[in-house]
């Protein structure tokens, strides 16, 4: 049976609350949230750090983090590519590690972040409802220094977390959806101006033109929109920018 872990908590459901109603910035929230979260859960004799780590394809990154040395664990983790904030994340489970010391999970990050004085971790998924996955992740400084108040508090901050994060994900989406739709746009117009531009040179029609461009394209094994560039180009001009109304 786990020790009582003897923090002294503040209400920390309160303090989340104000600061949900407080904040413009998702970016400033996140980092005052694992910040407070941090302060809650710490005491005189027992430091803990706290993290958000956001999952997306071919992509690890922490968002939020409470001091450098917490950033550090991560990093550290992203690096081995395992460990109990990673697998909570992927597999949407919480993992509370007691004491790094008896813990036959994750031997090889587990002996890492001994040298760097933690002594037990609790990771909790955050739930998003796209690719991305997350985990809200504690490190102590003491052994069972997370019991089941530590983990209900955790889990309260980890919804906080997952809304923001949401909002977060849907923002990024419109953005990279814009930036490929202009990149195709951009590409698009280019085509056109090389089309134009062989039409004139071979007194050709616009699809004759075209089957000169993408037949340079294949027997060179270069992107369509790069041999038009090239074109563009080799007469003195610049592959146009694409200009939008607000």
């Amino acid at each position: 049976m786990a020790e009582k872990s003897g923090i002294n908590r503040p209400p920390l459901a309160d303090l989340l609350q104000d600061k949900v109603l407080e904040s413009v910035d998702i970016g400033e929230f996140l980092a005052e949230l694992v910040e407070l979260t941090s302060k809650a859960l710490s005491s005189e004799d027992t430091e803990v750090s706290c993290t958000i780590t956001l999952l997306r394809p071919r992509k690890k990154s922490t968002v939020a983090s409470s001091s450098r040395q917490a950033r550090q664990l991560d990093d550290i983790q992203h690096g081995y590519d395992i460990g109990p904030c990673l697998t909570a994340a992927r597999e949407g489970v919480e993992i509370r590690i007691d004491d790094v010391d008896h813990d036959p999970r994750f031997p090889i990050y587990l002996d890492a972040v001994k040298e760097k004085g933690i002594r037990s971790i609790l990771a909790v998924p955050i739930p998003l409802d796209q690719k991305a996955k997350a985990a809200l992740n504690l490190y102590a400084t003491r052994r069972r220094a997370f019991d089941d108040d530590a983990v209900e508090q955790a889990e309260r901050v980890a919804h906080e977390a997952s809304r923001s994060l949401r909002l977060v994900l849907r923002i990024a989406g419109l953005a990279e959806s814009n930036a490929d739709l202009k990149a195709a746009m951009e590409s698009r117009t280019t085509i056109d101006l090389a089309v134009g531009i062989i039409m004139g040179q071979n007194r050709c029609s616009q699809e004759a033109a075209f089957k000169i461009l993408r037949a340079a394209s294949s027997s060179r094994n270069i992107k369509l929109r790069d041999v038009a560039a090239a074109v563009v180009n080799a007469i003195g001009g610049e592959a146009p920018a694409m200009h939008f109304e607000d």
